[in-house]
């Protein structure tokens, strides 16, 4: 559990390097850069020789991959042992994107925290300059421990279980290890009701337990990363996820990418118009994801590349986080007009998705979990190929009076 002390030290740092009005964004981001290679370096020490440092340092912006300040939700990091780190994150209740619907976080704020680690690990910890490339190749999350009520506020009670250890899955590389075992989930009595965002305006406070099973190294840094995370929200087990990547520098991805490497040359097709943005759990048309079609299970995946929180700063194709929303998206839609909530994903990046072509989003309902839970597979499909998949588990939300 986080204590007074370091909540402290975490909003103290974080306040230092990026609330200075007297230094320029510039020069906060230069000095949380040198900070935490400071500490970097003194960690490595640390970790060879099997030892903690018990300091947090914050997390420089430029480490997360984000250019907005306000979209960066990591806040400090530590090593805690060769291949172990904790990250603090927090979590606005009134996020512009990732809103609370039902009295509930959205659950679409674990996907966003586990990728901004990504490049936190590659550079802090595993010497990735930065300018080299991250390749998502999947990620899995449930949420942890049955709740079996949870209060939704003034208005009434949000009714939402949590999804137990999903079975394993396979990606690009092989079988996912995920564990059934119940000891190797962080369950227990006092875990909180998970998504239930609470009376109190402050940001919920998140930490992530990170260990680093396998790490592929090419010369003096990392190549490709596999990482599993147990997530605390206020101290209490909240989820497990994991999660693998690959590393490429400036040059390989250049030829890999081909024509699509030069951002400034890719073609965008018009953007489509949105699904109407009830079923798909979202208020507003220009959060919605997905364009219709003739079909009720098959959609257009919409590509705003104007959209300032999937489209933080350009990029050669479409970016996974928006990939996971058309999957979540393309869920609730199904469950409509039963009110849902995501509580796991099961998720593999195969293909680039690419902006000059359409891509087409497919639902099939499948079996219920062992717990009668609505279970939807997701897949993108371009230029005739599965480039992205998703099984989505969904529980029911009742707002009572």
């Amino acid at each position: 559990m986080l204590s007074n002390a370091v909540r402290d030290h975490v909003n103290t740092a974080v306040r230092d390097v990026r609330e200075d009005t007297n230094t320029t964004a510039e020069e906060r981001v230069a000095a949380a850069q040198g900070h935490a290679a400071t500490a970097v370096e003194g960690r490595a020490t640390a970790a060879v020789q099997g030892h903690a440092t018990g300091s947090l340092t914050p997390v420089p912006q430029s480490y997360t991959h984000k250019t907005r300040p306000e979209e960066v939700l990591l806040r400090a990091w530590e090593r805690t042992g060769p291949d172990a780190f904790t990250v603090t994150a927090q979590w606005p209740r009134d996020h512009g994107f990732y809103r609370t619907r039902h009295g509930l976080l959205d659950p679409m704020l674990l996907g966003e925290t586990i990728r901004q680690t990504l490049p936190l690990l590659s550079h802090g910890a595993y010497a990735v300059p930065l300018g080299h490339q991250l390749l998502w190749q999947d990620l899995d999350w449930h949420l942890v421990d049955p709740a079996p009520e949870i209060p939704a506020g003034p208005g009434g009670t949000a009714t939402a279980h949590m999804a137990p250890e999903p079975a394993p899955e396979s990606g690009p590389e092989g079988p996912v290890a995920l564990s059934s075992d119940p000891s190797d989930s962080p369950t227990g009595p006092q875990a909180p009701a998970a998504l239930y965002a609470g009376s109190d305006p402050a940001p919920a406070l998140v930490e992530l337990r990170i260990t680093c099973p396998k790490v592929t190294y090419r010369r003096d840094r990392a190549a490709a990363i596999a990482l599993r995370v147990e997530v605390l929200r206020d101290g209490a087990p909240f989820a497990v996820a994991h999660s693998r990547f690959t590393i490429q520098d400036r040059a390989v991805y250049e030829r890999l990418r081909g024509r699509y490497a030069d951002i400034a040359a890719v073609r965008v097709l018009p953007l489509s118009p949105p699904a109407s943005p009830r079923p798909v759990g979202r208020d507003g048309f220009e959060d919605v994801v997905l364009s219709p079609t003739h079909t009720p299970d098959r959609w257009q995946l919409r590509t705003d590349t104007t959209h300032p929180i999937l489209f933080d700063h350009p990029v050669d194709h479409a970016p996974g986080m928006l990939l996971l929303e058309a999957a979540r998206q393309a869920a609730q839609a199904l469950a409509h007009p039963e009110a849902t909530v995501a509580v796991g994903m099961e998720s593999v990046f195969t293909r680039y998705a690419e902006l000059d072509a359409p891509c087409w989003i497919l639902a099939d309902v499948l079996a219920p979990d062992c717990l009668g839970r609505t279970r939807v597979r997701v897949t993108a499909r371009q230029n005739d190929r599965d480039i992205f998949t998703s099984t989505v588990t969904l529980a029911p939300v009742t707002d009572a009076p």
